[in-house]
């Protein structure tokens, strides 16, 4: 850190439940060039050694952050991976060039990685084998604090005092060589991420929730990893038009031909097709290809072979016999949509609107997101299928049950209990 930065950090540390105190009136500083310059691109197993080294023989925590290339490529793999530790500096590598950094993880797994939307970047770094066993996430740090804006750049300005340069976090990251202006901006995403760490620690303590946040922190640590999607093209976006059936088996067999041709190619499959033209094509049936050309989605760019491909795809869903045909809706696990309660149970109706009140007085009394304090879905399930006599304990027992945390548990079971005894409306 420059002289100038070490000064407005010590004196914009702005950690007050997101707002700067009354005193600090200094605007804050463009954060423009890397401390260290930027540093060369990690391409090969002898720098990727000598960084591994570096790393373990570093100090406190180490600063993680990965650019994917999502909207241009299939799938959401890291292209760029940064890393900043005191003693050891700033690392930008390659994972296309040096795919297996399970060796770097394994240098720095006993050590606390500090990421800022952790669960965003894990998945696509566990892929190269860097998995963290210790984590502290200043996004949700930020929300846990009660700081109305916690996107990187806006932390980093109302904590630190810095301005962060955001131009360039949608860019295709595949492209090599990386601009240098993309590089730069790489290594100012965990330039300060450590600093911002301590920061938020203080004023976590000071609101007393370090506790609740290291909870948090370990939850996510120690998640296992998503398991894939059932029925993914069920989540085609226009996907509410489509009532039929056989409608339905057009738009699925019309993504799964998009997603082999995209998956071939290595493109994000919105640039193969749009999820408009999809449904598209699942409301009109059409009957040939030139019936297919008509359509919104299939115009003149479209070469014949590509039409004849996604006419092939409806065709097979024209093809199918009934018993073969999707069926509406996905199989649903937990209660029903909350707008049906009033008819289906009033009484549960009933609970839910005062759980859903206890939560929001409570979390706006402790200074957080609603949703992070309990999630939604918990509270649905505890309203729909109280327990049976719902004390203090058998409610913490139900929100144990389905993944709260014990700080999550000793603040909501009790407002629960009162909403849970709510009478559905006479007549």
């Amino acid at each position: 850190m420059t002289d100038a930065q070490e000064t407005a950090a010590d004196s914009s540390l702005r950690t007050t439940g997101g707002a700067p105190p009354d005193d600090v009136e200094s605007a804050p500083i463009p954060l423009l060039e890397p401390r260290d310059g930027i540093p060369p691109v990690i391409a090969d197993d002898a720098s990727l050694a000598r960084v591994i080294a570096a790393f373990a023989a570093g100090s406190g925590p180490v600063a993680v952050d990965a650019e994917r290339a999502s909207g241009y490529r299939y799938g959401q793999r890291a292209y760029l991976v940064q890393l900043r530790r005191e003693g050891a500096g700033t690392a930008l590598i390659d994972p296309v060039a040096c795919p297996d950094l399970s060796g770097l993880g394994e240098a720095i797994s006993g050590v606390e990685w500090v990421l800022h939307a952790a669960t965003q970047d894990l998945p696509c770094l566990r892929e190269i084998g860097m998995v963290p066993t210790r984590i502290f996430d200043t996004e949700l740090a930020g929300r846990l604090a009660g700081f109305p804006r916690v996107g990187l750049g806006a932390m980093v300005e109302s904590v630190l005092g810095f301005v962060l340069e955001k131009g360039h976090s949608a860019v295709d990251w595949s492209t090599r060589p990386l601009p240098e202006p993309w590089l730069r901006y790489a290594a100012l995403d965990v330039e300060l991420l450590v600093d911002l760490r301590d920061a938020l620690e203080k004023e976590l303590d000071r609101q007393g929730k370090l506790e609740w946040a290291q909870q948090e922190f370990d939850a996510i640590a120690q998640a296992e990893p998503a398991p894939p999607r059932k029925d993914p093209w069920r989540r085609t976006s226009g996907m509410h038009k489509v009532r039929r059936r056989r409608q339905m088996a057009v738009v699925r067999e019309l993504w799964e031909a998009r997603d082999r041709v995209a998956q071939r190619r290595d493109v994000s499959p919105g640039k193969v097709l749009g999820d408009a033209a999809i449904v598209e094509a699942a409301l009109g049936m059409p009957v040939n290809v030139h019936a297919l050309a008509g359509l919104n989605g299939f115009g003149h760019r479209m070469g014949r072979r590509q039409l004849e491909q996604w006419q092939a795809a409806v065709d097979r869903a024209r093809a199918l016999s009934e018993a073969e045909l999707p069926q509406p809706g996905q199989p649903v696990t937990g209660p029903p949509p909350p707008r049906a309660w009033a008819d289906k149970d009033p009484a549960a109706a009933a609970r839910l609107s005062a759980a859903r009140a206890a939560v929001s007085a409570l979390a706006e009394e402790l200074g957080m997101p609603q949703e992070n304090l309990i999630t939604p879905d918990t509270v649905r399930r505890v309203c729909w299928e109280p327990p049976a006599a719902p004390d203090p304990a058998s409610v913490a027992t139900a929100l144990t049950g389905y993944g709260a945390r014990p700080w999550q548990v000793e603040q909501v079971a009790p407002v629960l209990v009162t909403a849970l005894s709510a009478k559905a409306p006479k007549g």
